[in-house]
């Protein structure tokens, strides 16, 4: 599966002790982050991640984007939660685009290991018959 990884500056080291966490299971899937977030994660876990620009050149659109092409199967992405961030067009775009695609987001680390315990036991499998580089895609 592709999951695709955010972490806000006050989030990222919270996000890399997820990682560490669960790096066995997230080291059987493709991974993708946002620059820096994907510097934290590959230095604390080892873990193979795909870098993408960094939020502020456009990683949150890249994600978007890959969304929109079916390419992600799940989003983990841990918001900045302060007044100050609650507003910001490019999220909530990026939310949208899960919701219109069905792509499993969590957004805090309780929804992140129900999800990611979830893709462990195959109760997301159902996302290997959408995604478009899915080995039953590619007969």
């Amino acid at each position: 599966m592709e999951i695709a990884i955010i972490a806000h500056d006050l989030k990222k080291e919270l996000m890399a002790q997820f990682c560490i966490a669960y790096c066995g299971i997230l080291s059987k899937h493709n991974l993708c982050a946002t620059a820096i977030t994907a510097k934290y994660i590959s230095e604390a876990t080892g873990l193979k991640i795909d870098r993408l620009m960094s939020g502020e050149q456009g990683g949150e659109q890249q994600i978007a984007s890959r969304i929109a092409y079916n390419e992600i199967d799940v989003l983990l992405f841990f918001r900045d939660t302060r007044a100050t961030n609650a507003n910001n067009p490019v999220e909530h775009e990026l939310l949208r685009m899960c919701d219109l695609y069905n792509v499993p987001v969590a957004t805090n680390i309780a929804t992140a290991e129900v999800i990611i315990t979830a893709l462990d036991r195959g109760d997301l499998d159902w996302r290997e018959l959408v995604n478009p580089h899915s080995a039953l895609n590619k007969k």
